[in-house]
């Protein structure tokens, strides 16, 4: 089986991570017949022309993607209930957060035949004018990755957290007079970032931020945003940072598939592959 790196986003990067997608156009001759996969709307990508790369890869590594139709959603409630009520066929997520909708409903299902490995390496997005903030941020990356802090949170809130649960609450550091550096998040991405009913937040992303904010002597504010906002939230200036995913380049993958102008990434501090999910409900049986 083919392998290949590529990024596609939690979420975890669709219009309402989501009852309905964002495309809302009726479905052509070409799409009938295709597995309707809900994903998280993708920040510089239409689902046409997010379709039109796939059928790309196809064609150069000569496997069977492109029988998908991709339907974008802004929010993981949204597309699960999309999923549930049979408008979408399948979801595609991350590894991490498949654990966690297994954990809170066994009707779930993780599909095992794939014909490429996605893997998104995720990373934070800022104003191409931000530089001093990027490499200030590249700097503690790099730090944290020398002396095993990130292992040591991919640890405590991925793989050994108790999915059964809400990811735990993380306090975000404050330092008076300091710089605010406010982070775009989705909230409902367990266990990668989170915000509980009561308005903390919590989950890997959170306590990621929460060391940077701490190494850096900077104050941490979350901002929600909905998926499909992100981009707008960041050049409109309400808000410096984003989480993004980066996308790994080839001959068919352009630096800039996922990447509006006037941004510019940091380096990457995580990995997750992507998983297709199904719902088994039993009452249709």
């Amino acid at each position: 089986m083919k392998k290949f790196l590529i990024a596609i986003l939690l979420f975890l990067v669709p219009c309402s991570l989501f009852l309905t997608g964002c495309g809302g156009e009726e479905k052509t001759s070409d799409d009938a017949g295709k597995i309707k996969l809900g994903m998280i709307t993708r920040l510089n990508a239409s689902e046409e022309n997010f379709d039109d790369f796939m059928k790309e890869v196809e064609k150069t590594f000569d496997v069977k993607i492109s029988s998908h139709k991709s339907i974008f959603f802004d929010s993981l409630n949204a597309m699960q209930a999309a999923l549930q009520g049979g408008q979408i066929d399948e979801i595609s997520t991350y590894r991490s957060v498949a654990r966690y909708m297994l954990a809170k409903d066994p009707r779930f299902e993780v599909l095992k035949d794939h014909s490429l490995e996605f893997i998104d390496s995720f990373c934070f997005a800022l104003r191409e004018d931000e530089t001093e903030l990027r490499d200030s941020l590249n700097a503690v990356i790099t730090e944290m990755q020398s002396d095993g802090t990130l292992d040591r949170l991919t640890k405590e809130y991925i793989n050994d957290i108790n999915a059964e649960t809400d990811p735990p609450a993380v306090e975000l550091p404050h330092f008076d007079g300091a710089q605010t550096i406010k982070v775009a998040v989705t909230g409902d991405l367990p266990p990668l970032d989170f915000v509980s009913v009561d308005g903390k937040p919590a989950g890997f992303n959170t306590a990621v931020l929460a060391e940077i904010g701490n190494r850096m002597s900077k104050n941490i504010e979350l901002v929600e945003i909905e998926s499909g906002a992100r981009a707008a939230a960041l050049s409109s200036k309400q808000v410096d940072v984003v989480f993004w995913a980066i996308v790994p380049v080839s001959e068919i993958i352009p630096s800039d598939t996922d990447k509006p102008d006037g941004v510019i990434l940091s380096d990457p501090y995580y990995k997750d592959k992507i998983v297709h999910m199904i719902f088994k409900d039993e009452e249709k049986k």
